[in-house]
């Protein structure tokens, strides 16, 4: 029986997320399988892994055969690394201890590498809320700019009709009082 480590589609439509199962081959991709060693959610930044590495690495020592991208997400996460390790201490090509130094070098390196690009995640989103208020207030200056201006010019457009209407019952006016006189003349 040849058994494969793969993933298990799970979830809604256009939001999957996938268990990490150790299955025969030839079982239904969804089906049947032997172990569940883990879960991977693509839809967070950065994916959420999380597996059981003793599991896994128990099962690649057992014949298990990862697929594509199980074998990625197992190099994500060391079990690889790992096997590839025991594997030369097996050999006697280096001793325990050593592997043992490599793996926590590799360790403190990784998790220096995620807590990095979790930071840089929050601070470009940071700076993108910023750039989006700075904007938002420009925008809003602008606003506040024309609705000055347009008022500015309806006060200037009352004020010329209130002196062009002063104007007209001033002339109006000295009609009136010139056409008086010419009426007690006669």
């Amino acid at each position: 029986m040849a058994v494969k480590i793969r993933l298990a589609r799970h979830g809604k439509k256009n939001f999957a997320f996938f268990h990490i199962v150790v299955a025969d081959s030839r079982a239904p991709r969804d089906g049947r399988f032997i172990e569940r060693i883990g879960v991977y959610n693509p839809n967070t930044n950065p994916a959420t892994i999380e597996l059981d590495n003793d599991k896994a690495l128990q099962w690649l020592f057992n014949g298990a055969q990862p697929t594509e991208t199980c074998r990625r997400i197992l190099s994500y996460k060391g079990v690889m690394l790992r096997k590839h390790l025991q594997e030369g201490v097996k050999k006697g090509a280096l001793t325990q201890e050593v592997a043992d130094q490599k793996w926590d070098a590799w360790v403190q390196e990784k998790e220096l590498k995620l807590s990095n690009k979790k930071t840089e995640l929050a601070q470009s989103k940071r700076e993108a809320k910023k750039v989006a208020l700075e904007a938002e207030a420009k925008v809003k200056e602008a606003r506040a700019q024309e609705i000055a201006k347009r008022k500015r010019e309806e006060e200037e457009a009352a004020a010329k009709a209130a002196a062009e209407a002063q104007a007209q019952t001033a002339v109006q006016e000295e009609g009136a009082t010139e056409q008086e006189p010419a009426e007690t003349q006669e």
